[in-house]
Parts: structure tokens; C-alpha cells; sequence
């Protein structure tokens, strides 16, 4: 599976400091702001698609190039609609990519494998030491309901942004600082999380301190390195 045009090259499970975060760095985390998708709850849209497609015909599907599949994933994550989204593929793509991309969505809760290993555990330890815990995710308002139901991590949250419902998305720096002010806290007080390169580069230009995300045990020892107190793994 192809991923989202555009992203750039970056280490994983470092601190990215970079643009208007460069005075950020050091300072003391007091917030720790999540993305969603394959940072709290595991996303795999091969799951939706195998049941019905062969192997070959999916990654087809969902390389960009060949679909607009990301596209239309964009579109739908600043507020359009998934007919709206599958008649645009129709469109410019035809079949049967159109079809495929309306079989995705009816059958979208599928997609949601299992909540990401050890990440209920460290968003309760963070919030036991005092920590703020935020959302922040590209998420369709179509979409979004079926997975707060399944997993109650999205929920217990102190707050968050789903871009769908505020018509802003990732990586742009807008939706960064409309986050902040409703969550009423201070970029440089931050750190973001999120598994895309291209999020961490708009976190760090909104004055957030960013981490791209591929494994909890890496993310606790390197907020335990920070100075956040929270329990670290035993041997």
C-alpha cells in the first residue's frame, strides 16, 4: 500500500524541533497531543477491501495514481461527503475504482483493527502524572462515529479536533493553532504525535514540538528522556 502523496522522509521516535518550534525545544512538555489513526487505533484499509478483491486489484485501488484514493480520503477529512467523494473518483478515474471506493466506505468500520499496543496505557499514565492528553486527527464526520464507539481512548481524551467537523486539516498550520486556542494551551508546552512525516512538519511549523510515531515502547522511554514522570518498562 502506497502511502499519501507528499510525505517526506523522517526518522521515527525523535523530536522534531524545527521551523517556529526551534524555540520550543527543551523546554518542559506539560501536553502531549495525538493523532488517531495508527497512533491510538489501528487503520488498514487492506482489511476493508481483501474480503471482496483480490491482493493485486487492492493496491491498485490504493495507489493514488491509479484511484485518487488519498485524494478523495482528503476531501472527505475537510467536510465532503462520501457521495460526493465516490462521484469525483467516477469522474476522473471511472470504474472500478468508484465502485471500490463505495464498497470502502459502507464497510469502513472494518478498516479499524485493534487499538495500538500499549497506547491506552500510556494516555491513562500520562493523564496520572498531570499531563494534558489532546486529539488531533484527519477524520471524515461520516466516518468518525463508527470508531468513538468502538474505542473509548478517542473519547477519554481532555479534548479534540477532528478535522472533518472543523473544515481544517493536517498538515496544514491552521488547524494546529486552532487547537491550541480551543484547547486553551501553548505551543511551546507541546509535544505532537502523529505517524506521518508531513503532520510533524505542520506541528513544527505552528510552534509544536513533533514526534512520528511507529512504536509505544520508543515513545514512553523518549518522553521518560523529556522528564515526564510516567512508570518506564521493567526488565
Amino acid at each position: 500500500m502506497k502511502g499519501w502523496p507528499g510525505e517526506p522522509e523522517m526518522d521515527y521516535n525523535v523530536i522534531k524541533s524545527e521551523d517556529a518550534a526551534q524555540g520550543a525545544a527543551g523546554k518542559p512538555i506539560e501536553n502531549v497531543i495525538f493523532d488517531f489513526g495508527n497512533v491510538l487505533v489501528e487503520w488498514d484499509p487492506q482489511a476493508v477491501m481483501l474480503p471482496r478483491y483480490s491482493q493485486e486489484l487492492t493496491d491498485k485501488f490504493l495507489d493514488n495514481d491509479v484511484s485518487g484514493f488519498y485524494d478523495a480520503s482528503d476531501a472527505m477529512d475537510v467536510g465532503g461527503t462520501a457521495v460526493e467523494a465516490v462521484a469525483s473518483v467516477r469522474k476522473q478515474y471511472g470504474e472500478p475504482w468508484a465502485g471500490m471506493l463505495d464498497y470502502y466506505f459502507k464497510n469502513f468500520e472494518d478498516s479499524l483493527v485493534g487499538p495500538v499496543e500499549g497506547m491506552r496505557v500510556l494516555v491513562n499514565d500520562l493523564k496520572a502524572a498531570g499531563i494534558g492528553v489532546w486529539g488531533l486527527s484527519n477524520w471524515a464526520t461520516e466516518l468518525f462515529p463508527p470508531a468513538e464507539k468502538i474505542y473509548p481512548i478517542l473519547s477519554d481524551l481532555d479534548d479534540a479536533v477532528v478535522s472533518g467537523y472543523v473544515k481544517l486539516r493536517k498538515p496544514h498550520r491552521d488547524i494546529f493553532e486552532f487547537a491550541l486556542e480551543r484547547f486553551g494551551i501553548c505551543a511551546d508546552s507541546a509535544v505532537f504525535i502523529d505517524d506521518k512525516a508531513m503532520n510533524i512538519v505542520g506541528a513544527n511549523a505552528a510552534g509544536i514540538r513533533g514526534i512520528r510515531f511507529n512504536d509505544s515502547g520508543a515513545l514512553r522511554q523518549l518522553l521518560r528522556e523529556q522528564g515526564l514522570a510516567i512508570p518506564g518498562i521493567q526488565d
